[in-house]
C-alpha cells in the first residue's frame, strides 16, 4: 500500500534538482517537498519524513542550518539527513557530516547512486529502530523477571521470618515494624531507592539469627543471666551466616551483622565505630531501639515511646548517628501513636 512506503522530504530551491529527484524517487517512496528551510522546518513539525534529501545552498535558510534546527530537536533528531551539493571540497563535506548529516551526495547526481543512497539510509534507520524496539522488550522483560524475582525473594524471607517468630510470640511483628519505619526515615533522609529496598530487606531479617537462641531464654521473665544475654547476642553472627549468601545487590548480611553496633564502638558483635558501619545500618539499629524499648517483653514491660526516644536523644552522635536521630525525633514525636 502506498502509505507504508518510506516519506522522503525533498528540500531544495531549484525546480529542475526537484523534478529530477521526484522522477527518480516517487515509484518507490511517498514524497514531500519544500523549497525552501523554513518551510521544511514547518514540514517536519506536521509530519516526520523518514529520510530527509536537503540542498546546502538556499536562500535566507542554508542546508546546514536546516539540520542543525532538525537535529536540536528531540522529535526530529533521529531522521537520517542526506545533502545533496555541488560543492564537493572536503571542507564542506566535513561540515555536512559535523552538523549531522549521515551522507553527502555531490551534483550533478545519478539516479542510480541517489536510489541506492536512499535506500541503504533508509534500511539502516529500519534496523535501528526494530533494534530499539527488542531493547525496549528486552528491558521490560529483564524489569519484569526482576520484579518476579523480588516479589519471590520477598515471600521466602517473610514466611522464614513469620517462622522464627512462631518461637517467640513477644517479638512477633518486630522485625516488620522496623523495617516499615526505617524505611520511612530513609525516605525522610532522601536515601536512593535502592538504598530504601536494602533497608526493608535487612529490617525485615535483622533478627533472624534469634531462631538458634533456645525458647526457653527468649521467653523467659525476669532479668537474664549473663550466659544467658551472651548466648542471644550470638544472633547477629547466626543471621548474617543465615542471610550472608543469599543473591541480591545488597549488603543484607553486613546490615543484620552490624545492628548492634554503636557509634562509639559499645556494641556487638565486633565492637566497630562510625564510618565503620553501614549507612543503613545507622537507621535500623536506632528504629530497632525505639520500637523495642516501646515494646512489651518477657524480662520487662513497655517502656513506652517517650522513655525510647529520650534514650536516642541522650546518646545522640554518641551511640547513634546524630542526623537518624534527628529525623527520628520529629517524625516519632509527631506520630508517638505508631509505635
Amino acid at each position: 500500500m502506498k502509505e507504508d512506503k518510506p516519506l522522503v522530504l525533498i528540500v531544495d530551491d531549484n525546480t529542475t534538482n526537484i523534478d529530477l529527484l521526484v522522477n527518480t524517487l516517487n515509484k518507490e517512496y511517498r514524497l514531500g517537498i519544500a523549497k525552501n528551510g523554513f518551510r521544511a522546518l514547518d514540514y517536519v513539525k506536521k509530519q516526520l519524513p523518514d529520510l530527509i534529501l536537503l540542498d546546502v545552498m538556499m536562500p535566507e535558510m542554508n542546508g546546514y542550518q536546516v539540520c542543525s534546527h532538525l537535529k536540536a530537536n528531540p522529535r526530529s533528531k533521529e531522521i537520517p539527513i542526506i545533502f545533496i551539493t555541488a560543492m564537493s571540497d572536503t571542507e564542506n563535506i566535513t561540515k555536512g557530516f559535523s552538523v549531522g548529516a549521515v551522507d553527502y551526495i555531490t551534483k550533478p547526481f545519478h539516479a542510480a547512486e541517489v536510489k541506492a543512497r536512499v535506500n541503504t539510509h533508509l534500511s539502516i534507520k529500519k534496523m535501528r529502530e526494530e533494534l530499539n524496539n527488542q531493547n525496549i522488550v528486552l528491558e521490560r522483560k529483564v524489569e519484569e523477571k526482576t520484579i518476579q524475582i523480588r516479589q519471590m525473594l520477598e515471600a521466602t524471607i517473610q514466611a522464614t521470618v513469620l517462622t522464627a517468630e512462631t518461637r517467640d510470640p513477644y517479638t512477633a511483628g518486630h522485625q516488620q515494624r522496623v523495617s516499615k519505619y526505617a524505611c520511612i526515615i530513609a525516605e525522610k533522609m532522601q536515601m536512593t531507592s535502592d538504598e530504601i529496598q536494602s533497608i526493608r530487606f535487612a529490617g525485615t531479617l535483622h533478627d533472624i539469627g534469634k531462631i538458634r537462641v533456645p525458647v526457653s531464654i527468649l521467653n523467659r521473665p525476669g532479668k537474664l543471666l549473663k550466659e544467658e544475654f551472651d548466648l542471644i547476642k550470638t544472633h547477629s553472627n547466626v543471621g548474617y551466616d543465615i542471610v550472608k549468601d543469599i543473591p541480591t545487590p545488597w549488603k543484607l548480611g553486613q546490615i543484620v551483622l552490624q545492628h548492634h553496633e554503636r557509634l562509639d564502638g559499645s556494641g556487638y558483635p565486633n565492637g566497630i565505630k562510625a564510618d565503620e558501619i553501614l549507612p543503613e545500618t545507622k537507621i535500623i539499629s536506632v528504629i530497632d531501639v525505639i520500637e523495642a524499648m516501646s515494646s512489651h517483653r518477657p524480662y520487662r514491660a513497655a517502656l513506652g515511646i517517650t522513655i525510647a526516644l529520650e534514650e536516642i536523644q541522650k546518646n545522640r552522635g554518641l551511640k547513634y548517628d546524630a542526623s537518624v536521630v534527628d529525623v527520628c525525633l520529629e517524625y516519632f514525636t509527631e506520630h508517638p501513636e505508631l509505635v
